[in-house]
């Protein structure tokens, strides 16, 4: 089945969508409420979110994500065990039946925009069966003028997301994994979603369409944060870091205002936000830690995924991870006192890699060079502690090219050579931080002082550290500064936090190596100078 020509208005004809048994269109917040409601999609809790628990998927179905195999984008697709190849006649006729499906249904839909730059903007349509994903859809992504009715009426959709979560493929007929679905045509320009009602599906599969397409236009799209000095809009800085290394924390400064949390783009103007909104991980929230984000969770129009909730007084439990620890928070930037209305700022003068490093090894804060910058960039360490398993306390590394693998369509030495001409274009200075252990591995060491860590932070984006003393580290090579004002010299060199000085050396190694493992996939395309900018484990 194919899109017919699409035609601006109202209609749904170039989807094959008729006989629905209604269609809310671009409805407010309020009203989508009143619907969530009625349907029993979840609760309003006290002070106004609205809370919802999704079952089976309460995060991501990684495994469960295929991209249309097509000729117009098959050589350009980085095709790995995260891009699974899917055939677009079984695509087809997965849409086809959910088209079927929707027949005598109600659908809610919003038109919106990913990409806060009017010149880089991209038009999103997302329909849902569920009225809360409206809300959501509304939150995330950058909304119209609600009082423009001639441009509402004209809105003509790039994208279009088709999220059904009581549709589930039949794994047999369909080529599946499972029931479960995300299926992103590139050419025809639809991602259709069945199965889960886990809404960062939405957003994270038109960042993965984004990711395919602005590299084209020289613009690099980038899984991270971003934030602007008070005083000085040039001071521009972006936070590149998995989950759990402190991304959406530490780009949330008094001192800075927020562009976004999570998902950019560095065209020729500089940096833009892709989305409207925050899709925060609530688990254990702190007022005191972090008090803005907090106070989004007390806000009518934020919506609560699998937050605990009173069932007679409706007041929150943050601390509860009965249901996962992936409790999310999604809300639109406005719920905040602090960050850029129009979405955009200049080039970045500093970009922060975050790890949290839970072999004890990284230094808290290390300068990298142009290359150091492109191999950390593919490589996109962090580690994770095990601690669902009974008297298991190594750390695991983890390694997501470009901080963001599961949302990389092309090859990542596509995005590291944008980052590299990006680099060398706009002088930006390359920082490696590391905001997990020091002192020992997890289990016998202890995590980084957040106070340090911020410390060192500042330090690095106002210019403190461009003109300190510093060493190179024997095997990552980086450099490492040898003193920062407000934090003790022993915090600087993690080797010196040791106790046994010979284990250290030896869990340098072990990471070092796990670096070149990990590094072997990438040797064929990459470089030389980015590969001998590596680690060297012997």
């Amino acid at each position: 089945m194919e899109f017919k020509e699409r035609i601006p208005d109202y209609g749904l004809d170039y989807l094959g969508l008729h006989s629905l048994n209604a269609v809310h269109w671009n409805l407010t917040t309020s009203a989508l409420y009143e619907y969530a409601i009625r349907r029993f999609e979840g609760q309003l809790a006290h002070l106004g979110p609205f809370v919802v628990s999704m079952g089976q998927h309460t995060g991501r179905a990684a495994k469960d994500k295929y991209i249309v195999d097509e000729p117009e984008t098959r050589d350009d697709i980085w095709w790995n065990k995260i891009n699974v190849s899917y055939p677009e006649e079984r695509f087809n006729a997965l849409f086809k039946r959910m088209v079927a499906y929707l027949r005598g249904k109600t659908v809610y839909i919003q038109d919106c925009y990913a990409g806060a730059d009017p010149e880089n903007r991209h038009p999103v349509r997302v329909i849902t069966t569920f009225a809360w994903h409206s809300i959501f859809a509304r939150n995330m992504f950058i909304q119209q003028a609600s009082d423009d009715n001639e441009a509402m009426r004209k809105f003509m959709p790039e994208f279009t997301v088709l999220q059904c979560p009581n549709f589930h493929a039949d794994s047999d007929d369909d080529g599946t994994r499972s029931g479960t679905f995300v299926a992103i045509n590139v050419r025809q320009k639809l991602i259709i979603i069945g199965g889960s009602a886990y809404a960062g599906e939405i957003k994270k599969s038109i960042f993965s369409a984004l990711n395919f397409l602005l590299p084209g236009k020289k613009i690099l799209p980038m899984h991270c944060s971003a934030n602007v000095n008070k005083n000085d809009p040039a001071d521009v800085a972006i936070f590149f870091g998995l989950s759990g290394t402190g991304k959406t924390t530490l780009s949330a400064d008094p001192n800075r205002v927020l562009v976004g949390d999570d998902e950019h783009g560095w065209s020729d103007k500089g940096i833009f936000n892709f989305e409207g909104g925050c899709y925060a991980k609530v688990i254990k929230l702190s007022q005191e830690a972090e008090p803005e984000i907090y106070a989004t969770t007390r806000r009518f129009g934020t919506i609560l995924e699998n937050v605990s909730i009173d069932p007679v007084t409706k007041r929150l439990d943050l601390d509860d991870d009965s249901l996962t620890e992936n409790t999310r928070a999604s809300y639109p930037l406005s719920h905040l006192p602090n960050y850029v209305e129009s979405g955009m700022a200049g080039h970045p003068r500093s970009i922060i890699m975050l790890t949290a490093d839970a072999f004890g090894v990284m230094p808290p804060v290390v300068r990298l060079s142009k290359e150091q910058a492109m191999y950390h960039f593919i490589s996109g360490y962090t580690a994770k502690v095990a601690g669902t398993e009974k008297g298991v306390t190594e750390p695991v590394a983890t390694f997501s090219a470009c901080f963001g693998a599961p949302f990389m369509m092309r090859h990542p030495l596509v995005y590291a050579q944008l980052l590299e001409k990006k680099i060398e274009e706009h002088k930006s200075t390359c920082w490696l931080v590391n905001t997990g252990w020091t002192g020992g591995p997890y289990g016998l060491g202890r995590r980084m002082e957040i106070k340090y860590t911020r410390a060192l932070l500042n330090a690095a984006l106002d210019g403190a550290l461009n003109d300190v003393e510093m060493y190179e580290d024997p095997i990552f090579g980086f450099q490492v500064p040898v003193s920062v004002p407000g934090v003790p010299d022993e915090v600087l060199n993690p080797r010196n936090t040791w106790a046994d000085k010979g284990a250290y050396d030896a869990q340098a190694k072990k990471l070092a190596s796990l670096f070149e493992e990990n590094f072997e996939q990438f040797k064929e395309n990459v470089p030389e100078h980015v590969i001998g900018a590596g680690p060297k484990a012997v």
